[in-house]
């Protein structure tokens, strides 16, 4: 990756602002809580803090340990069910299972054989009944949606435009 998000998240609190409005409103219909939900790619945890206010459980994983800090202080102050793991998401794999799979604006910063093959190791890794939520480059759903057809689960698409795939597991 290009952009050194570690110096950014180092010298700015809250860089990259609000947790993402599609992610809000999808958090705020859900009939659920106490969900384990995986932010990959979390930043300082805009999108994860929001997430385990609503009474979720968030693994957020970043690359940045200045974001990863970031967001393990914001949960402590406010007691907030929030694992922090500072990994590179091109080899990092998840070691438990979720109910919902966040990609905000994530896979489009890796090369696409490393986010097709991030995206391959964490779908097994998805509890039936759960999502798979991404926010990238609208050129890029195509390829996701590519992935989702090849693995087991019977997916079904719930969003699909303006960069935004939403998918449900079987």
């Amino acid at each position: 990756m290009a952009y050194d998000y570690d110096k950014l998240y180092r010298e700015i609190p809250d860089a990259l602002g609000a947790p993402s409005a599609a992610f809000t409103a999808f958090f705020d219909r859900l009939d659920a809580r106490g969900l384990d939900v995986l932010d990959a790619g979390c930043g300082q945890g805009r999108d994860a803090l929001f997430i385990a206010r609503m009474g979720h459980r968030v693994t957020g994983v970043d690359i940045s340990p200045h974001g990863i800090r970031h967001l393990l202080a914001a949960a402590q102050r406010e007691n907030l069910a929030i694992t922090g793991i500072a990994a590179d998401l091109t080899v990092w794999a998840p070691d438990k299972d979720y109910d919902i799979l966040l990609f905000d604006r994530t896979l489009h910063m890796l090369a696409a054989p490393q986010r097709r093959a991030l995206l391959t190791r964490c779908l097994p890794h998805l509890r039936p009944g759960g999502w798979v939520l991404i926010s990238d480059e609208q050129r890029n759903l195509k390829e996701f949606r590519q992935v989702f057809a090849s693995q087991p689960g019977g997916w079904h698409t719930d969003q699909n435009s303006r960069g935004l795939l939403f998918v449900r597991r079987g």
